[in-house]
């Protein structure tokens, strides 16, 4: 377009200020360009009001303003616009999609081009997924996740709300959950990513009967997506599973059956960023509530000296005094003696080095922690720290 020329201000929306290409108007009056307004209404489904007049939406319908469109488009085309508007994409009908999903379930054999047409349909606009949504594609999707991947993916991206997952694990002919198992289980790296996500909402609105049954199966594919590193996404929905399902019942058991704990540490060793660091460690107190748990970390090599390192930076005083009192500065210089990594021993002696004078001044007083001994194991600690030239 050339600078000079300035588009009339009825043909720019009012949000983006831009020459509007698929212009609506809302039941306030008000017109829009449609990719626009339905970022505004759809993103955050409580945002029901005009962004103009700030008035309460009574329904989010959205009427195509053709007269508008051929203005602009008529505009465009006199002042030699360089991207003539096309013409908007057409109005579906929710019948139509209907009858497509009829016709997938009675013909086996065309549900994959049912899938590819819902699809489409849905990563178009988001009016298009309230639209599949009301439909009845939702329960379809899930019914058929197991069969082609096509449909979790649409599935995902529809973003089902708490009531739509609740209906899911409620509907005895589709056993939801069984079904993303079995996509966590056998379904490929962006499937399962997929899977673990939704996942992670079904049971953040599960009952207390569906949280105390889960079995022992899904946690450990659970814990096999955070093994695997399939995206940071499925890794922090996957923690927050674990941190979710093992505050019930016996799931902090079956997840340390799982190998959650080891899993954890050696997910510790190798993540630095702060956030999922914390995850970690909130995953793991969990597990470590059981004494299944607490032996898991124990044998581990790494297991204490890698806890003691990512509270290093902000351990105070008495952080320090309880790790002296409780056996993880004996664990450290077990650590230093130990064949095992040499990452880990690293660790360790950062740690010892960085905090041993600490340790040495401590006043514990524990009776089952003898002056003697403390004596003993921070002395052991100071002369592991300073042997700068201590082969690791």
């Amino acid at each position: 377009m050339d600078d000079e020329i300035e588009a009339p201000a009825l043909f720019l929306c009012p949000i983006s200020l831009q020459l509007m290409r698929d212009p609506v108007t809302v039941c306030t009056g008000i017109t829009y360009d449609k990719e626009n307004i339905e970022k505004w209404l759809f993103s955050c489904k409580s945002n029901k009001t005009c962004p103009v007049t700030r008035q309460s939406l009574l329904h989010t319908h959205l009427t195509p303003n053709h007269t508008l469109q051929r203005l602009i488009k008529a505009w465009c085309t006199q002042n030699a616009w360089l991207e003539i508007i096309s013409s908007p994409n057409p109005t579906i009908d929710q019948t139509d999609i209907v009858k497509l999903i009829l016709e997938a379930k009675k013909f086996p054999e065309k549900q994959l081009k049912c899938l590819r047409r819902l699809q489409s349909i849905a990563f178009k606009s988001e009016s298009n997924k309230i639209c599949l949504e009301s439909a009845g594609a939702i329960d379809f999707l899930a019914s058929t996740m197991t069969i082609n991947s096509t449909a979790i993916e649409v599935l995902f991206h529809l973003n089902p709300s708490e009531s739509q997952l609740k209906n899911l694990m409620n509907n005895e002919e589709i056993q939801f959950i069984e079904s993303l198992f079995q996509v966590l289980k056998l379904g490929k790296f962006q499937s399962r990513a997929y899977a673990t996500v939704l996942l992670k909402s079904t049971f953040e609105v599960a009952g207390s009967t569906q949280l105390n049954n889960v079995t022992l199966e899904l946690l450990v594919e659970i814990v096999r997506v955070l093994r695997d590193r399939i995206s940071p996404e499925a890794s922090k929905a996957a923690l927050k599973l674990l941190v979710e399902l093992c505050s019930w019942g016996r799931n902090r058991i079956k997840a340390v059956e799982g190998g959650g704990v080891l899993v954890l540490i050696e997910l510790l060793l190798q993540v630095s960023e702060r956030r999922p660091c914390e995850l970690m460690l909130t995953a793991l107190d969990r597990l470590c509530g059981c004494a299944e748990g607490r032996a898991e970390l124990l044998n581990h090599g790494a297991g204490v000296a890698i806890v003691a390192k990512k509270i290093l930076h902000s351990a105070t005083p008495r952080v320090l005094n309880e790790m002296l009192l409780f056996g993880a500065v004996s664990k450290l210089c077990l650590v230093l003696q130990m064949e095992g990594s040499c990452k880990a021993k690293e660790r360790a002696r950062e740690i010892l080095k960085l905090h041993s004078m600490v340790w040495r001044n401590s006043t514990c007083s524990n009776r089952d922690f003898p002056e003697s001994r403390r004596l003993i194991l921070v002395g052991s600690a100071e002369r592991f720290a300073q042997q700068d030239a201590f082969n690791v």
